[in-house]
């Protein structure tokens, strides 16, 4: 059997080949990869320059040139920053948009493709996005959003849906406290969603109550995500939420059937309390001053 790093760099060879990496003429478009992939970066509405290259991981001078490449074939135009004359900005022109459009459209085939030709799909899916998450895990971030938003949402469906599976009586989120995390928005609280490039993998809520505490709820991340410390950087960010927000106790509970989550909480400066509420689905109440 070949050795871990053969197996790697075997993996290394199978994805660089299926994508075209090495291609002078990446999905037959007549530019190699990295122009592609800066024409992408635009496309989704990334714009300033610095930014697209650490988003990237190029260099400044391989950026330069690769900009420079775009903008003689009248596909990117590129200006001075309005607040900031040392950045700039650059935006698709119309033969630009419509580059990228042919793009979108041939690497969705692409995917499509792949995935049709496999029996496995999901199992497919389920290791990319695991190697996706372990490759970028210096660049997952984590952003406050809305609880009803769409990567809220999601991260949300996933939770439920995991605790449906692994408690014995199932998980129905309208017979917890608030289904609708309405207290998970400042200045009561927040919401967190840890971010893989467009990828949701994690989140976590800081709710706020009016009895002398707040607590953390919804702590999930994806399986694909897992090992990687994530979950103590989501809890990491949900305290400072809640120091920015003036709490200075934190509550939180959890079921036995959900070992990693009160081992994280053990490690972390939380201590076993007595029931503190209703909730018919916890088994494990913790307490946090911080």
């Amino acid at each position: 059997m070949l050795d871990p790093v053969s197996r790697v760099r075997r993996f290394n060879r199978a994805v660089t080949s299926a994508v075209g990496a090495l291609d002078n003429s990446f999905l037959g478009r007549g530019r190699p990869l990295g122009a592609a992939r800066v024409l992408n970066a635009i496309g989704h509405g990334r714009s300033d320059v610095a930014e697209i290259r650490d988003y990237l991981g190029l260099d400044s001078g391989l950026m330069s040139r690769l900009l420079r490449t775009l903008e003689d074939e009248g596909l990117v135009e590129t200006t001075a920053h309005a607040d900031d004359a040392r950045r700039r900005v650059a935006k698709l022109t119309r033969t630009g948009r419509r580059e990228f459009a042919a793009y979108e459209a041939l690497s969705n085939a692409q995917a499509e493709g792949f995935l049709a030709r496999n029996a496995q799909a999901e199992a497919l899916l389920a290791a990319m996005d695991m190697v996706a998450s372990a490759l970028t895990r210096e660049r997952v971030v984590l952003d406050e959003m809305d609880p009803q938003s769409e990567e809220a949402r999601y991260c949300l469906g996933e939770y439920y849906a995991e605790l449906g599976r692994r408690f014995k009586q199932g998980f129905d989120v309208s017979l917890s406290r608030d289904p609708d995390a309405k207290d998970m928005r400042r200045p009561r609280g927040t919401f967190i969603v840890a971010m893989s490039d467009t990828l949701p993998i994690g989140c976590v809520g800081l709710k706020g109550t009016d009895r002398g505490y707040a607590e953390i709820k919804r702590l999930w991340v994806a399986p694909a995500a897992r090992g990687l410390r994530l979950g103590r950087r989501l809890m990491d960010a949900a305290e400072a939420a809640a120091r920015e927000l003036g709490i200075a106790l934190l509550r939180l509970d959890t079921n036995s059937a959900l070992p990693e989550a009160g081992q994280l909480y053990r490690t972390t400066g939380w201590r076993e309390i007595p029931r503190f509420n209703d909730d018919p689905y916890p088994d494990l109440f913790f307490e946090k001053r911080i």
